[in-house]
């Protein structure tokens, strides 16, 4: 399903961004027009077409895009117009309204969605291209925008009881399109003032039945990236060899989702909301880079299954990025990966649940891997007839650098960094892995107290106590204030020491 919404959101796109390409005339905008689809892999049908007077109206287009997997989706105009400024510039005109439909490849189960028809409004919008037909400008706005569910239906063909519809307000975007051969560069702005999903649905086989809400405001997309002829595309490592790029980045501003549900057990209630939020894609033939990222949020459940009225988490950051080289190299390149959980808070009644005498800190929860460094594969890994299963070691580490490790949660806090490089000509040293050398350095606060909790509760025993301070004891020494230990891991000389001690 998701590969088809993709599928027809690249459709009203490719639409859109192809009305850009504007030279001094409405028939080379439309001629560049059918151009742009046919090179991303479309199929056109149009009825016919006519110049009256200034302006070329082409009527009666079909375009469909056909997924890999055996969906498709379609879009349809009555009429399109093509109106020549008299400046340089030609002006766009589409239908206020137009439909589009989506069939969605078959489940193995035979569940899931069978096709879907959507509405697509945009009353007042206004197209402005202007440039040659090499290197084109294609500015757009509207005051409102909206797309609403008409019907859809499982894969047996029965109509689905449900009612979705996304609007959009003060929607405005700029695109810069340039043509090379067979590449076409795109570099694209783009913002909302608001945006509002409303989904409404029934269970077809039960009594169940939900809806759901989402809101963000002050949505931007920015996207830069080359875009090459869709028999080359099928490979994504020939298209990356060949100059396909991708840079995307979205954000938004305020955010709130809400789903209130009922079915046999009761009713189920489900709130989010947060300041702010990202979305970050990049993809070449050097890397990959995907992250996200979210700060300010709270979540509210509250049902049948929860032992109390409801949970309220907090959060004052959520972040994830990861950056992975995909093609074979000789040389390293680099790879990073972060996780990163701030502030994170919990109700009263979660907390009563194991600790209803209040023994530990509610101090809020942290949690960070943070590490960087370098290696490389011995294969494009995006290539469709690579196989990590069929080699024994697909590429090699050569470098790890630990910017931060850190859990801080009920009162303690134990932190670690470091660097560590690999000699990949020596796998006997460590029993096959490859030889590592460099030091972590860890800073410990708090353990001993929360230990002392922790008996104090009965969740740990005075015997398993002496195991975890018995090993503290080996592996750290006291730091500069009370409950504070250092401990200084490092490989070296083939061994691993512990502040200087060898441990093996």
């Amino acid at each position: 399903m998701f590969r088809n919404a993709l599928c027809s959101t690249a459709i009203v796109t490719i639409l859109s961004v192809s009305a850009a390409f504007a030279d001094v005339t409405p028939e080379e905008v439309w001629e560049n027009w059918q151009a742009m689809s046919t090179s991303t892999g479309q199929d056109m049908t149009v009825g016919g077409s006519v110049r009256n007077g200034d302006t070329l109206e082409v009527t009666d287009i079909v375009v469909t895009q056909k997924d890999p997997m055996g969906g498709s989706a379609s879009v349809s105009f009555d009429k399109l117009s093509f109106k020549d400024n008299g400046d340089g510039t030609v002006t766009v005109l589409m239908p206020e309204s137009y439909p589009m439909s989506m069939a969605f490849p078959p489940e193995a189960d035979g569940n899931g969605p069978g096709s879907m028809k959507l509405l697509v409004s945009q009353p007042g919008m206004t197209i402005t291209a202007s440039g040659t037909s090499t290197e084109t400008s294609y500015e757009f706005l509207a005051p409102a925008a909206a797309i609403t569910l008409q019907e859809v239906t499982d894969a047996s063909g029965t109509v689905l009881k449900t009612k979705a519809d996304l609007a959009m307000t003060e929607a405005s975007g700029k695109y810069v399109v340039h043509r090379d051969g067979d590449m076409t560069s795109l570099d694209t702005a783009f913002a909302v003032k608001s945006l509002s999903l409303n989904v409404e649905g029934q269970d077809p086989e039960g009594s169940g039945k939900g809806t759901g809400t989402l809101s963000l405001a002050d949505v931007t997309m920015t996207m830069k990236g080359n875009v090459l002829d869709p028999d080359v595309m099928e490979n994504m490592a020939v298209a990356l060899n060949s100059g396909f790029t991708m840079d995307m980045g979205i954000g938004f501003g305020a955010m709130s989702m809400s789903v209130d549900a009922v079915d046999a057990t009761g009713p189920t209630k489900f709130t989010l909301g947060a300041t702010d939020g990202s979305l970050n894609l990049a993809l070449d033939k050097e890397r990959m880079n995907y992250g996200l990222g979210l700060t300010g949020a709270k979540l509210v459940v509250s049902g049948p299954e929860i032992p109390f009225p409801q949970v309220e988490v907090g959060l004052g950051e959520f972040a994830f990025n990861v950056l992975v080289p995909v093609s074979k190299s000789d040389e390293p390149q680099a790879f990073a990966y972060l996780t990163k959980v701030v502030d994170l808070t919990s109700s009263e009644d979660i907390w009563g649940m194991f600790d209803p005498a209040g023994t530990l800190s509610r101090e809020p929860v942290t949690l960070v891997l943070d590490v960087k460094g370098t290696g490389r594969w011995y294969e494009d890994i995006t290539d469709p007839n690579f196989d990590f299963e069929s080699v024994e070691m697909p590429g090699e580490l050569d470098t790890l650098d630990l910017t931060l490790l850190q859990a801080k949660a009920a009162g303690a806090d134990v932190a670690a960094n470091g660097g560590l490089t690999f000699d990949n000509s020596d796998t006997v040293t460590y029993g096959g892995a490859p030889k590592p050398m460099g030091k972590i350095t860890v800073n410990i606060k708090g353990v001993q107290a929360l230990i002392d909790n922790l008996i104090a509760m009965g969740i740990l025993t005075d015997d398993d106590a002496m195991g975890f301070r018995m090993v503290l004891a080996m592996y750290a020494r006291p730091g500069a204030g009370a409950d504070e230990l250092v401990s200084e891991l490092e490989f070296k000389d083939g061994g691993f020491f512990a502040n200087g001690q060898q441990v093996w």
